[in-house]
């Protein structure tokens, strides 16, 4: 986001009836409401990984790191999954029970810091070893996605970029040139089909997480630039209409009929088999595709150049680790936070994730340039070679309608119950509905 956004305080439209009551009534606990206290420092502190699965592995081995340095601190480790993240804080600031620290993502950022759960921590920067150490343009996304001015809500310790993963050997095999612009995109996706053998040229995601990527492949072809025109959304304009359409329309042509399904996970297990082309996902799953296909046999590179010449995606969520303001040991869980985000530890977990580092001078460590992929999309993201369009992460009701409310309608366009239009009309009416609302509340 480059846009300053100043949010004062309303309740997500996520959160139900149930538990806007539950905030009302109570005023102290382990509900986002409570104020906790700071703690002796010591003792056991709650952590919630946001991406648990993937993730376990390299937090247990940064919670191991930080005990030995911190005898007198436990960790108690809680992955949930990515998909479960925003509705396992709901609950919790409803009925109790939130942790001390929680991954949290700029894309859910808003509905958490609207429901008055976590604890700013600008100040606590400012007086900790991480002064001046996180890279600006992530600060500043962090910034705008909770929606409050300069208030920060969460300690940003990644960022991720949208890439076209393509198998180098069979584009080789089949004599195509990398999908580097839309044109060469579809025609590998043509190419690289034949389907009574089992063998697909791209693999799209039809299941949860499937709009951002929509959006990301309507933009991208489109080349609009801008998310908002005033405060009309470009989401539903001719242009990304008409790529829309194009895209959906290699669903069963040129990918597996299972897709509609798929949700990241079962996208990217299915491409690592081996029989399928390409795949959008991000540099998260950069690891995997090594562990199943070896680092010879694919190449990562960001969104394919339009063609107006310049490459466009839309922006990725900042991932950070929150404080909550219910925690009754706060200082134990700084020192956590702090510890994660220091030099070693976030660049230890972001060269396992191939995601880019938000510490500086983890980003200035050698494995990014090693990392092909993750060089490039560093690249892509500060040379200026890329526009970004920055999609309304400070929206308290954006990720409701970037994933609950609309990914049926995405699996309906696929199956051709919709079309992309209709589709499109549907998301830009509730989007300007929200944009509407937040600004009457006094924000922008």
């Amino acid at each position: 986001m480059t846009i300053s956004k100043k949010y004062r305080g309303r309740a997500a439209a996520a959160v139900s009836l149930t538990a806007m009551l539950a905030l009302t009534a109570t005023a102290c606990g382990d509900d986002g409401s409570g104020s906790g206290t700071e703690g002796s420092g010591k003792g056991e502190i709650t952590f919630w990984d946001n991406n648990g699965g993937p993730r376990t592995a390299i937090w247990t081995e940064i919670i191991k790191d930080f005990e030995k340095e911190n005898p007198d601190i436990k960790v108690k480790y809680v992955p949930i999954p990515i998909a479960d993240v925003q509705s396992k804080y709901d609950t919790a600031i409803a009925g109790g029970g939130l942790p001390d620290v929680g991954g949290v993502g700029t894309a859910y950022l808003a509905n958490i810091v609207s429901q008055e759960a976590l604890e700013p921590v600008q100040d606590r920067i400012e007086e900790s070893s991480l002064k001046g150490k996180l890279v600006e343009g992530m600060v500043a996304s962090v910034k705008d996605a909770g929606g409050r001015g300069d208030d920060m809500y969460s300690v940003p310790t990644s960022a991720n970029n949208g890439t076209l993963w393509y198998r180098t050997d069979l584009f080789q095999a089949a004599g195509l040139e990398a999908p580097s612009t839309w044109a060469k995109f579809y025609d590998a996706a043509d190419k690289l089909t034949d389907s009574k053998n089992n063998k697909f040229g791209y693999t799209i995601r039809g299941g949860a997480g499937s709009i951002a990527q929509a959006l990301d492949a309507a933009y991208g072809q489109s080349g609009i630039t801008d998310f908002w025109n005033g405060d009309t959304t470009t989401v539903n304009d001719p242009k990304n209409v008409a790529a829309l359409e194009k895209y959906v329309g290699l669903f069963k042509k040129a990918t597996p009929s299972a897709d509609v399904n798929n949700d990241f996970t079962k996208m990217v297990a299915q491409w690592d088999t081996g029989t399928i082309g390409m795949l959008s996902h991000n540099l998260g799953s950069y690891q995997d595709h090594v562990k199943a296909l070896g680092a010879d046999k694919f190449a990562g590179i960001p969104n394919p150049i339009g063609d107006s010449g310049t490459r466009v995606q839309v922006s990725n969520p900042v991932d950070g680790l929150g404080l909550f303001r219910s925690s009754k040991n706060k200082t134990a869980a700084w020192k956590f936070i702090e510890f994660a985000a220091s030099h070693a530890s976030n660049s230890k977990w972001n060269e396992s994730a191939g995601a880019i580092p938000a510490n500086t001078e983890a980003a200035q460590d050698p494995w990014i340039t090693a990392s092909e992929p993750t060089a490039l999309a560093a690249k892509a993201l500060t040379d200026g070679s890329t526009k970004i369009v920055n999609l309304p992460y400070y929206l308290p009701d954006w990720n409701n309608i970037s994933k609950a409310d609309n990914e049926p309608e995405f699996q309906k366009l696929l199956l051709g119950k919709v079309s992309a239009k209709d589709f499109l009309d549907k998301i830009a009416k509730e989007l300007n509905a929200a944009q509407k609302e937040w600004k009457e509340l006094g924000n922008g």
